[in-house]
């Protein structure tokens, strides 16, 4: 066996932001009143996150790339059925869709709270480049529906690290909080140094610059 860096330190400091952010975003919603404004700094901070995760995609680490998640439904199948004889030192097949699926999910949540406007005191940033119809629709997903597939996607992400832990006697925790994986043979390692900490650093502040800027627009 081998150690192999696979998660970055970005890709993992993501990955426990995100998660916080989220948790905050249910909370701050359930309390409402004064949490509101809250709720609305995890949304920009999601989006934030969002934006860093998908440039992160393209310039991270090595297996942190879009390139690297087995998406194509070939892959799936045989993963499924048992008949994948790879050992994924990154995402496997279903963890690569749950993972895009939960980002999707997210974004799809984050994007309809900008537009959403409860009549009595929150109101999106963007709500006024929106048709009314399209306002009164994004404010009942957002409420409603989205908040309910988010919280269903997060339970079956958890729900998917016990099952791996016990069932597969596998854990997949570890790895996203140190980095490293044991694998039975060598493969390409994650760049994990100064320049690329420095590189996401770069890609967050303009991921932050950009939402900044989206939600300061004015009619």
């Amino acid at each position: 066996m081998v150690t192999v860096r696979i998660w970055d330190l970005p890709t993992r400091l993501f990955h426990g932001a995100l998660a916080l952010c989220v948790l905050g975003l249910f909370v701050s919603a359930e309390l409402g009143g004064n949490a509101m404004v809250w709720h609305f700094r995890f949304g920009f901070a999601v989006l934030t996150l969002l934006l860093f995760r998908l440039a992160w995609g393209l310039v991270g680490g090595h297996w942190s790339r879009w390139a690297q998640f087995p998406l194509r439904p070939s892959s799936v199948v045989a993963y499924v059925q048992g008949r994948s004889l790879l050992r994924w030192a990154g995402h496997n097949p279903l963890g690569s869709w749950s993972v895009v699926v939960l980002l999707l999910a997210l974004a799809l949540q984050v994007a309809t709270g900008l537009i959403s406007d409860d009549e009595i005191a929150n109101v999106g940033p963007l709500s006024f480049l929106a048709s009314g119809r399209w306002v009164s629709w994004a404010t009942s997903w957002h409420k409603d529906w989205g908040q309910s597939l988010v919280m269903t996607l997060v339970i079956l992400h958890l729900s998917a690290l016990v099952w791996y832990r016990f069932k597969k006697k596998v854990s997949l925790v570890p790895a996203m909080l140190h980095g490293d994986k044991s694998l039975p043979e060598h493969v390409t390692a994650s760049k994990d140094h100064a320049a690329q900490w420095l590189l996401a650093f770069i890609v967050l502040l303009l991921s932050a610059l950009a939402v900044y800027f989206l939600v300061t627009i004015r009619p």
